[in-house]
């Protein structure tokens, strides 16, 4: 059995975690560099630090704080926004991410995902795709959620996985935030479309949201809402978790 990795995001705003419902309503979390130690500490597996305002708002992403939060972490990190070519991806994994997540330029230049796999290996690729219902399955949207791209979502992942992706960070905007439980169909309908490793997120509000997609063999856990807002911790999860039968790292 593989053990579950949980993974807390930080959503980052002008250099303060922000965490809103679908994408929108942003609300100030705290201190990125000092709740990434933190959850580290109560026993994260990994993280995902996703600048939002490097693609929607053309900022560029603090390469300073990427610095400082990869010195203090021993835990693999996953960074995304700004990413527009391979040259950006070099800095990022120069200031010690462990991948790079590319979400719209991926949209806007496929050919990215390439650059990066062949630079650096497939391994360092994380795929973000963000998407939800229409009213023909589901469509994948771009900055941050806001825009829709005419793109099918399977036909995405498809493209994607062919092209060097080598994990997906998949988000459903219709759960994002709501702590409603993971959006169950559509993890299984991109389940059904690659063989990569998949990230879920969107909708994480208990524990047993996390059994449920545990036990049905879906292992990349993203968690922001119930952490940020103190609901419950990592270590309380994974005890839980444990205690129901599920592997995962004891910090």
């Amino acid at each position: 059995m593989l053990r579950a990795r949980i993974i807390p995001c930080l959503d980052v705003r002008n250099g303060r975690t922000v965490k809103g419902i679908g994408f929108q309503d942003m609300v100030d979390s705290g201190d990125p560099v000092e709740q990434a130690v933190r959850y580290a500490e109560a026993g994260a597996d990994e993280l995902v630090w996703l600048d939002i305002a490097a693609t929607v708002e053309n900022q560029p992403v603090s390469l300073h704080q990427i610095s400082q939060v990869r010195s203090r972490l021993k835990i693999p990190l996953t960074v995304g926004g700004g990413v527009r070519a391979a040259a950006d991806a070099d800095r990022l994994l120069y200031q010690g991410a462990d991948k790079v997540s590319i979400n719209t330029a991926a949209l806007v230049q496929p050919t990215l995902i390439e650059d990066v796999a062949k630079r650096w290996g497939s391994q360092c690729m994380v795929v973000a795709v963000d998407a939800k219902r229409t009213r023909h399955g589901y469509g994948v949207f771009s900055h941050g959620g806001r825009r829709p791209t005419g793109r099918e979502l399977g036909e995405w992942i498809t493209e994607a996985e062919e092209r060097g992706a080598g994990e997906f960070l998949l988000t459903s905007i219709d759960h994002d935030g709501s702590q409603r439980g993971y959006d169950l169909e559509m993890v299984e309908y991109v389940r059904s479309r690659t063989k990569r490793p998949i990230i879920v997120s969107g909708g994480a509000g208990t524990v047993d949201h996390l059994a449920d997609m545990l036990s049905r063999g879906h292992t990349a856990l993203l968690l922001a809402s119930i952490l940020h807002q103190g609901q419950t911790t990592i270590s309380a999860l994974k005890r839980e978790l444990g205690q129901r039968g599920f592997a995962v790292r004891v910090p």
